[in-house]
């Protein structure tokens, strides 16, 4: 093998000569290779996807592909998901490593590790508890559930997720995104003084022994950045000015933004509603600018007008991270017959992770 090719090459190449470079590579690289393209990337690179979608939607067709080569134009946490569904068969990529997410940063492992031993001095949480991760979450949380008899869920089967847990365990712990399990839960009819935030900056998460023993969920002092912009000002605007317009919002947003919207549902709930709708209808959507802009452009010949909620910009800046200029240094590396960026779970994490991840594919199949 040659030596790979340094990014520092590509960095300042401008967008056009990137594209040329990456519409190269993939026509070399031909069926060795799978681009996965999460709806929140940016055009330039979104364009250039093989299969979009949401992060489980593209892990299940990273599953499904006999291609040599994954690049996955999303996360961390999605190349994660990518590798362990394929069994360590493909070699995934994520373009840029500093492609993260907020959210799931805000519930390590450590942490977790100590809420449940927090736990274990006022109840039995391996008796009572249910650990849920939101499948925004690092690869050894989903072993941690594994190991635990967890699960994880995503923002479409939340609900079908805490209706398995609480037909074994009384409560549930549910991290990293406290606003997803507490839109779910208030709409599986678990009253808000039942749920309980587990902060885990603090002592016991900053609960009382008797507001754990009465909660039916925990909720992990978790957000998503860009979902937090959303306010419900946002949506009273929008109805004073257009009265028969409807609202429809991502359920990591804040409770109040959730109860005053029309439709809450993930990013694939949200194209498939938006998309069904009428000529002459006008939608508020709450979630990432760059699906919605895209929404948007689909929408208008169809005489439908989609609108962003906030009136401030705010794209997930991680995944902006992955930009032509690291996606065309990926493939030309592929071409040079190098590998880089592979992301690959130690199979002591992937197996007991890949258990969670398949319990959730069994309650939802």
């Amino acid at each position: 093998m040659s030596a790979a090719l340094k990014i520092d090459r590509f960095n300042l190449l401008p967008d056009d000569e990137c594209e040329a470079r990456i519409v190269a590579a993939k026509r070399l690289l031909g069926r060795r290779l799978v681009i996965l393209g999460h709806h929140y990337q940016r055009d330039e690179v979104f364009r250039h996807a093989d299969f979009t979608g949401d992060s489980l939607k593209l892990s299940q067709l990273a599953a499904q592909t006999d291609a040599e080569f994954i690049v996955f134009c999303g996360v961390h946490f999605m190349a994660e998901v990518a590798d362990i569904v394929t069994g360590g068969r493909r070699t995934v990529i994520l373009p840029d490593l500093a492609a993260g997410c907020s959210m799931a940063d805000m519930a390590d492992l450590a942490k977790v590790r100590k809420c449940w031993k927090e736990l274990s001095e006022v109840i039995d949480p391996d008796e009572q508890v249910t650990p849920v991760t939101y499948i925004n979450s690092a690869a050894d949380l989903k072993a941690f559930c594994g190991e635990h008899g967890g699960i994880v869920c995503t923002s479409s089967n939340a609900r079908a997720v805490l209706e398995w847990a609480y037909g074994r365990r009384e409560k549930v712990l549910f991290f990293p995104d406290q606003h997803l399990g507490r839109n779910t839960a208030y709409r599986m009819g678990i009253p808000l003084e039942h749920m309980a935030l587990w902060d885990f900056t603090k002592p016991m998460g900053g609960l009382t022994p008797e507001r754990i023993r009465q909660a039916k969920i925990i909720l992990w002092k978790g957000f998503c950045s860009v979902h937090q912009m959303f306010h419900p000002q946002h949506i009273h605007k929008f109805r004073r000015e257009h009265p028969q317009g409807k609202v429809i919002s991502h359920p990591e947003n804040d409770f109040e933004v959730c109860q005053l919207s029309d439709y809450v549902g993930s990013t694939e709930y949200i194209l498939r509603t938006v998309r069904a709708s009428e000529s002459g209808t006008h939608w508020l959507v709450g979630t990432e600018l760059n699906l919605v802009n895209r929404l948007k452009a689909e929408m208008a010949p169809k005489g439908v007008t989609v609108q962003f909620m906030s009136p401030m910009v705010c794209m997930c800046s991680t995944m902006f991270r992955t930009d032509p200029q690291h996606l065309a240094w990926t493939l030309d590396n592929l071409v040079a017959n190098q590998v880089v960026n592979q992301i690959r779970v130690p199979e002591a994490v992937a197996v007991p992770a890949r258990r969670a991840l398949d319990r959730m594919l069994e309650v939802v199949d």
